[in-house]
């Protein structure tokens, strides 16, 4: 059976491009913890029913991802003796911040407009060209959740005689979207989503079959 590891990924919302950041797990964490907030129900006059449904309960997942460049620098790897786990760090770092949309071909389109003098004033565009990147967080063959990253802290532990650091360990939390609206062109997102989804009904529909027995008993006759 194959060892999975976890997994973040950047993407657009249908992955016609290259996928513009990539990291796996070198090592799956441990432990993870699961938190779901569950909105206060209605109550009061305002509700018709006591169990009537109101936000969607949301999910936070929190665990620690270790990184080390001990093997990568045992075999020879240039890029680990050259710069160590940077190139990990960095490319999760680059997951909390704005990038520019489009990227190098926004980029380009706007150095082309400044050139020929039809880009405007930067301070009348309404509408910013950077936003936030989109996140799936890959954990195994049933979850696979757009997610953002709700916080990040780099403990650096070790560093070569460069001062790159080759031993580290970052804590992640990370917010599951478990609500993409139907306007959105996120095909990627709500891909994901539903499949996660069907994924989790499944396996709750199995857990019944597996204590039929068990709730039987649990019947009096």
């Amino acid at each position: 059976m194959p060892y999975l590891r976890g997994a973040l990924i950047e993407y657009g919302t249908d992955f016609l491009g290259p996928i513009p950041n990539v990291v796996i797990f070198q090592f799956n964490p441990d432990t993870m913890s699961r938190a779901i907030q569950i909105p206060q129900r209605p109550s009061g006059r305002t509700a018709r029913e006591t169990n009537q449904a109101g936000e969607i309960p949301t999910e936070t997942i929190s665990f620690k991802a270790e990184f080390d460049a001990a093997e990568q620098l045992n075999s020879g790897n240039i890029l680990a003796l050259t710069l160590g786990i940077g190139p990990q760090l960095a490319a999760l770092e680059k997951m909390v911040y704005p990038s520019e949309n489009g990227g190098f071909i926004g980029a380009a389109i706007d150095a082309i407009g400044d050139a020929l003098g039809i880009g405007g004033d930067s301070s009348e565009q309404p509408i910013p060209r950077k936003k936030y990147p989109q996140i799936l967080f890959i954990w195994g063959a049933t979850k696979v959740l757009p997610v953002t990253i709700q916080s990040m802290s780099i403990t650096e532990q070790q560093y070569d005689q460069l001062l790159n650091p080759v031993r580290a360990e970052v804590s992640l939390s990370l917010k599951t979207i478990n609500h993409i609206d139907r306007c959105s062109n996120d095909k990627v997102g709500k891909g994901a989503l539903k499949y996660s989804q069907i994924a989790k009904d499944a396996q709750a529909a199995l857990n019944l079959a597996n204590t039929v027995q068990a709730a039987i008993e649990l019947v009096p006759f």
